[in-house]
C-alpha cells in the first residue's frame, strides 16, 4: 500500500482540494494528513469528506512541520504502507507528479522530487526567494558532504523498510530543517541506502501564506552543524 503524508496549518482552502486529487489519482493510496488544530477548521474539513483510507491527526498540544510529518510518517507506517511520500498542502507540489516518484522506490529507498537536479525548476519565484534557496542547499551540502542537488525539498518518497531503520522517534528538528535531518539520517545511519532525484516543476502556492518564520529559519541554520557534531551514527554511502 502507498500513503501520502500531508502537514498542515490553516489550509482550509487548498487541503480539501489536494486530498480529494490525489485520491482520484491514487484511490487505494491511504492519506494522513497532519493538522495542527488550525483555527480555519483544516482538519473538520477533510474529516466532513469522510472519504475511505483517509486518516486525519488533528494536534492539540504539539505545533511544527517537522514533527508533524514525523508524526504522520508513524501513522503511515502503523497502518502497513510500503511506501510514503510527502507533499506540501499548498500545490506547490503537482500530485501528478506522485507516480513517477513513488515509482522510483523500485530501484530507490527514497526519491527526492528536485527542483535543481538537470537544471533550476520553480514558477513564480521572486529572485530574492530563488537566491536564498540555492544557496540554502549549497550550504547544507558543504557542511554535510551531501550529494543531492535539492536536500531541503519536502517532496519525498520512501520505503517503509527505510523509514523503520531511522529511528523515527528521536529525530530533532522541529521546523523545515527536518527534511535535511531525514536526508542526513538516510546517508549515515543506514548504509547502503539508495537516494534518487526525481525531477520535479515547483510552482509557488495558490492559496494561503507561508509558515516560515524567524526560528524556523535559526533552526534552519544550525541543524546541519548540529548534525555534522553530533555524528548521527557512522559513515553512510557517499555517491
Amino acid at each position: 500500500m502507498n500513503a501520502v503524508v500531508i502537514a498542515t496549518y490553516n489550509e482550509a482552502l487548498n487541503a480539501p482540494r489536494l486530498v480529494r486529487e490525489v485520491k482520484e489519482l491514487f484511490p487505494d493510496a491511504a492519506v494522513v494528513l497532519v493538522d495542527d488544530n488550525s483555527p480555519d477548521g483544516t482538519a473538520r474539513l477533510v474529516e466532513e469528506m469522510s472519504l475511505p483510507d483517509v486518516y486525519v491527526i488533528c494536534r492539540r498540544n504539539e505545533r511544527g512541520y517537522g514533527t508533524a510529518v514525523r508524526d504522520g510518517l508513524l501513522k503511515a507506517l502503523e497502518i502497513g504502507a510500503e511506501r510514503v511520500a510527502t507533499m506540501d498542502c499548498d500545490f506547490s507540489h503537482d500530485p501528478k507528479e506522485l507516480a513517477s516518484m513513488l515509482g522510483a522506490l523500485d530501484t530507490a529507498d527514497l526519491a527526492i522530487g528536485s527542483r535543481y537536479v538537470g537544471g533550476v525548476r520553480v514558477i513564480n519565484w521572486p529572485m530574492k526567494r530563488l537566491l536564498l534557496s540555492t544557496f540554502a542547499n549549497f550550504y547544507v551540502r558543504k557542511i554535510l558532504n551531501l550529494a543531492a542537488h535539492d536536500c531541503t525539498s519536502g517532496y519525498r518518497a520512501y520505503r517503509a523498510d527505510l523509514l523503520r531503520r531511522m529511528r523515527l522517534p528521536t529525530l530533532q528538528s522541529n521546523g523545515y530543517s527536518f527534511v535535511v535531518e531525514m536526508l542526513w539520517r538516510a546517508r549515515m545511519r543506514t548504509k547502503g541506502s539508495r537516494i534518487v532525484e526525481v525531477p520535479i516543476i515547483f510552482v509557488e502556492r495558490r492559496e494561503g501564506e507561508s509558515k516560515m518564520s524567524k526560528s524556523v529559519i535559526v533552526e534552519s541554520i544550525w541543524m546541519p552543524w548540529k548534525l555534522r557534531i553530533r555524528g548521527e551514527g557512522g559513515e553512510g554511502r557517499r555517491d
